[in-house]
């Protein structure tokens, strides 16, 4: 299992954001960088030093397609959190991998085990 790994969290409701913080900290993760905005989500993700970035799709009716982009400039593996699962996600993005809303530790250990091998 990959552990210990640093991560951006984009997410715009405050408190989904804490709790998927705090189950990436129970998964022994750390969350160096947070925001819920595409303006804030783009410095971190222009200059934050992460392992891994999730990545919620729209933020405040804004469309994350920026960030994700810049996150696929940097070579920087991300995932998308999204209520509306692979359906929901930016049309460029239809295939990449998405983990439905709301989900269990278990699901979001998965998914970052997946994204990491």
């Amino acid at each position: 299992m990959a552990s210990g790994r640093s991560v951006l969290l984009v997410e715009d409701e405050v408190l989904i954001r804490m709790m998927i913080a705090d189950m990436l900290d129970e998964l022994g993760h750390e969350v160096v960088a947070e925001t819920g905005s595409v303006d804030e989500a783009l410095g971190l993700a222009a200059h934050v030093d992460v392992d891994f970035a999730v990545l919620d799709v729209s933020l405040a009716g804004r469309q994350v397609t920026p960030v994700a982009d810049l996150l696929v400039a940097r070579k920087l593996p991300f995932f998308f959190a999204s209520g509306y699962g692979s359906n929901g996600l930016p049309k460029k993005y239809q295939h990449h991998p998405a983990l439905q809303k709301p989900f269990q530790m278990q699901g979001l250990a998965e998914m970052i085990e997946n994204l990491l091998t």
